[in-house]
């Protein structure tokens, strides 16, 4: 059997503070040039025997057997978030087997409701059959509840142990940091004697830099059809201007200035009245187009505030920031066919949008960083290389099954061959399987994609706000290419020429 896995992120200049329901009166409070990744992950369908698939879905070994023995009366932190770590491999254990078990009952309920069961078995024995099934199945059912909650109880514990396990990370790092300082001046001046190395390079250092405004004439994908109901808003902040997105009375998506025209009240702690979005202070209400319609206990004035071309497609939300007139074509975020989603992520990061896409379209840091996720267990292989075309966004990684692609403005493809957790086969994505289609079947699959999904980005993140820094005080994080630095290359030479003017954009190709 034949699989992939696919991803797809995109790094956006935009900060979202939340769902707001009508009844809510929290205010969600976002990261300015903040930017948001979505994740559709998925794999080929297979119709092949259900019954063959269950050995690889459910043979996996009880992990407590393996939980490490750590003397004494009290863990050190690291000891505890080990412990915590293999609380979620037994959850998941436990989910397996409450699935295997209810499965196993479906099939038992099959077997006694097969008409060549009738010749042999009286219809009082077949109903006993039944009821006796039909209580397994309620307690199976309520064990799978008890799992949930145990999952979330798990989840929870572990990201509170590695709060602390990164708290006591940034000691050491602190305490190596001040021992550093106090290094001879001869390391400084071999640092000097580097700089003026003549070499070819791009540059991206200094201060985090406004947004370009030919970088806003572009559809941007700002929120999952999902999540906007008919009586929800969703508040983002785009280009660090503040908007808010709501349904209409005909059901279509909105995008509107989060500001009342009034007395500059945010719109997103109102309410959503007849297709209308109601300012909570004085009740003035407006349209997905801005209009103000109504205005209690004063006379009807011609206002409007200011609206972006807003449009649904695919599941997702989009809106057009710029001052050029929007294409008329949305670009396609679906997945290939065949492949099913998921899980749709939605993260919110404190560092410029330009530097996570560095890091998306690079792969090679992959064995060194991503060492508890999923590249543990990858070798250091002795070149990496990324091969595509003269003139193209995308291409895939040797040795390593990956094809990426960057789609401007903002988003990274990615279609990853994995035959299991810290393995890689083969040399292209063709070549590889993977049983990743059976994830699909188990229970609470969100909670353990968004968690996986957390600790790669947080694993990366430590890495890219430490960049950001360095950037911000005059480093140039694009120094030294070399040849896997390809894909990311080419991305920052797109952006700077999109933001120069260029009649032509290099590698770009129609959507």
């Amino acid at each position: 059997m034949t699989a992939i896995a696919t991803a797809g992120a995109l790094s956006l200049p935009i900060s979202i503070r939340g769902s707001c329901k009508i009844s809510s009166s929290k205010k969600f409070q976002g990261i300015k040039k903040g930017f948001r990744v979505y994740a559709v992950f998925g794999e080929e369908s297979s119709l092949g025997d259900k019954k063959s698939q269950w050995g690889t879905l459910f043979d996996v070994e009880e992990p407590r057997s393996k939980v490490p023995q750590c003397k004494g009366k009290f863990l050190d932190v690291y000891q505890a978030l080990e412990v915590a770590r293999y609380d979620i491999q037994y959850c998941d254990w436990r989910a397996r087997q409450d699935l295997l078990a209810i499965m196993l009952l479906h099939e038992k309920v099959v077997e006694v409701l097969n008409p060549l069961a009738r010749e042999y078995k009286s219809i009082g024995t077949m109903k006993k059959e039944l009821a006796e099934l039909q209580g397994e199945l309620a307690q199976a059912h309520k064990q799978v509840h008890i799992s949930e909650a145990r999952v979330a109880t798990a989840l929870d514990k572990l990201a509170y142990m590695e709060e602390l396990v990164n708290d006591k990370l940034l000691e050491d790092r602190t305490a190596t940091e001040s021992n550093v300082a106090s290094s001879s001046s001869t390391s400084t001046q071999s640092m000097d004697t580097v700089k003026k190395l003549p070499r070819k390079s791009l540059d991206v250092s200094g201060p985090v830099q406004p947004y370009h405004p030919r970088l806003k004439n572009f559809w941007y994908p700002v929120a999952f059809s999902t999540d906007l109901k008919d009586d929800t808003m969703v508040p983002i902040e785009c280009f660090e201007e503040p908007w808010v997105l709501f349904r209409g009375k005909d059901g279509n998506p909105g995008c509107v200035q989060n500001t009342c025209a009034h007395r500059a009240c945010p719109l997103h702690l109102g309410s959503v009245n007849e297709g209308r979005i109601q300012c909570p202070y004085h009740g003035w209400e407006y349209t997905t187009d801005g209009k103000c319609e109504k205005m209690p206990s004063t006379r009807l004035l011609n206002v409007k505030i200011r609206s972006l071309p807003c449009f649904e497609q695919e599941g997702m939300i989009w809106i057009w920031p710029g001052n050029d007139p929007p294409t008329a074509t949305l670009p396609s975020l679906q997945p290939p066919s065949g492949f099913e989603i998921h899980a749709e992520i939605v993260m919110e990061l404190p560092v410029e949008h330009g530097l996570l896409l560095d890091n998306l379209l690079d792969l090679a840091h992959a064995p060194f960083t991503h060492t508890s996720t999923f590249a543990k267990g990858w070798s250091v292989p002795s070149l990496v290389k990324f091969l595509t075309p003269a003139s193209g966004l995308q291409g895939y990684w040797d040795p390593y099954p990956i094809d990426m692609e960057f789609r401007p403005p903002c988003m990274v493809l990615s279609t990853i061959g994995i035959s299991k957790p810290g393995k890689l086969e083969g040399q292209s994505t063709k070549e590889c399987t993977t049983h990743l289609h059976q994830l699909h079947h188990i229970p609470f699959i969100n909670y353990l994609w968004r968690h996986f999904a957390e600790q790669v980005l947080n694993e990366d993140l430590r890495l890219v706000i430490g960049q950001q820094e360095r950037m911000i005080n005059g480093a140039n994080i694009w120094n030294f290419p070399v040849g896997y630095d390809k894909l990311g290359v080419r991305y920052r030479l797109w952006r700077k020429a999109l933001e120069q003017g260029a009649k032509q954009l290099p590698f770009n190709k129609p959507m």
